[in-house]
């Protein structure tokens, strides 16, 4: 219990620093920094919306809305998938890349300041032993769940 609770206590309380971090810093939620990340490691930072809804743990119609509201700031531009004319792209644009270029440094140094500058050198191996062993038991293909295979990409594999 005492592990459950410091977790969820912990996950939450990190969430929400990050959260105020980015608003302060960036004028953004954390879950716009999060969209315009996936958006950025993809290839020709292009993503199907469907992926991103997995990636960022989004039902379809929060990333939408969320997509508009990036795509009216010129971050990022929706086109039709050009092999599925029912799919969707979102593509992050010069623009989103600046600023996701210009929040980044805010929102590592508020990770490492909360969490990893916290742990040891072990304690972060142990770390992602343990969401790794928490992801395969999620598993739906090959033992790793598609959220985090998208979320991770090729080091989910």
């Amino acid at each position: 219990m005492r592990a459950w609770l410091s977790y969820v206590a912990g996950s939450t309380l990190l969430e929400a620093a990050l959260d105020r971090q980015l608003q302060r810093d960036s004028g953004m939620p954390h879950a716009y920094y999060q969209i315009l990340a996936m958006l950025s490691e993809a290839p020709d930072r292009t993503r199907r919306m469907s992926d991103l809804a997995a990636a960022t743990q989004s039902s379809q119609s929060r990333l939408s809305h969320a997509v508009s509201r990036l795509e009216a700031n010129g971050w990022v531009r929706r086109s039709q998938c050009p092999d599925d004319r029912r799919g969707t792209l979102a593509t992050l644009t010069e623009q989103g890349m600046a600023v996701l270029r210009e929040a980044a440094p805010g929102h590592v140094r508020t990770v490492r300041e909360h969490l990893f500058d916290r742990l040891t050198p072990e304690q972060v191996e142990q770390l992602t032993d343990i969401w790794q062993t928490v992801l395969e038991g999620m598993g739906d293909r090959d033992g790793v769940p598609a959220a985090a295979r998208a979320v991770l990409g090729e080091a989910a594999r």
